[in-house]
């Protein structure tokens, strides 16, 4: 059987978003978002298992839609982002579960510290756009503890409660063009 050829696929920023939610004051969530990240992936057209998958996110482009709560977040507090110029995730492996899901293994980098996690994709579609290009549209779900990656702040209210929740959750909807 021949080789298939390796594709780089780019994100196309104008269609592509990276967003977070955690909760606040364990009575409301917070979500936010990344205006600046890069995802690259190195694949073929019909092998996502075969994929390498390497995104970089600038902390410092944190919106939340609050300047304040914006301008803590990118502090020594939590991304540090004077010291700390990216957030990276590189993919190690990538099991298919059925035609569209599949279980994305890789390692997630925030402030020097990397720990493995797990991401589960969505392929929702390969097309050939008008202009002859073909692109991929993808969403991504993860969620992380906080704390493992140094991002301790937090607060004590009443009753126990703190000011900001552990787990970040985390969606990424994605389109992704092939520079064939």
């Amino acid at each position: 059987m021949e080789e298939q050829k390796q594709i780089k696929w780019v994100s196309d920023k104008a269609h592509s978003e990276i967003e977070f939610s955690a909760r606040h004051m364990m009575i409301s969530t917070v979500k936010g978002n990344f205006g600046n990240f890069e995802i690259v992936a190195l694949g073929t057209h019909t092998d996502p298992e075969a994929a390498k998958v390497e995104v970089t996110i600038d902390p410092s482009s944190i919106s939340t839609r609050e300047k304040d709560r914006d301008n803590h977040l990118k502090s020594p507090d939590f991304f540090d982002v004077e010291k700390f110029k990216e957030i990276k995730f590189v993919s190690k492996s990538i099991k298919k579960v059925n035609d569209t899901k599949h279980i994305i293994t890789g390692d997630l980098t925030i402030k020097n510290v990397t720990k493995e996690i797990k991401l589960e994709g969505d392929l929702e579609g390969v097309i050939k756009d008008p202009y002859g290009k073909t692109r991929a549209g993808m969403s991504i779900e993860g969620e992380i503890a906080r704390e493992d990656f140094g991002l301790k702040w937090n607060m004590v209210l009443e009753a126990g409660k703190v000011m900001v929740g552990s787990k970040i959750k985390f969606t990424a909807h994605v389109e992704m063009v092939a520079e064939e």
